[in-house]
């Protein structure tokens, strides 16, 4: 079973920079397509990042640019680099640890993430 605790969310301005990481206990995540979503209030859950387990990287178009998604197999840990930040970022940041092959799916708790105007 795949713990994933996500740390890195807190104020900032508009304009500012974030890393949120995803620390992973109880079994190794470079067998993992790891993703970020997040959910802002009142509104669905949103994809805004993948790594897959062999390296590919892709983000929608919406995010391209200012998200950058990066594995450290050694560490254990996903990171999600945020630069530019705008108050519709404002929202709960989720990490996914994904095997479809396996039929695994793992999600943490979220780490909440607040940018002021």
């Amino acid at each position: 079973q795949v713990q994933l605790v996500e740390s890195g969310g807190g104020l900032v301005q508009a304009g500012g920079s974030l890393r949120l990481s995803c620390a992973a206990s109880g079994g190794t995540l470079s067998s993992y397509n790891m993703k970020w979503f997040r959910q802002a209030p009142g509104k669905e859950r949103e994809f805004v990042a993948v790594v897959s387990a062999g390296g590919g990287i892709y983000y929608p178009n919406s995010l391209k640019g200012r998200f950058t998604i990066a594995r450290d197999n050694a560490k254990n840990t996903v990171y999600l680099q945020m630069n530019s930040l705008t108050p519709e970022d404002t929202a709960v940041y989720y990490c996914n640890a994904n095997s479809p092959g396996a039929g695994m799916d793992y999600w943490g708790k979220g780490t909440l993430v607040t940018v002021s105007s």
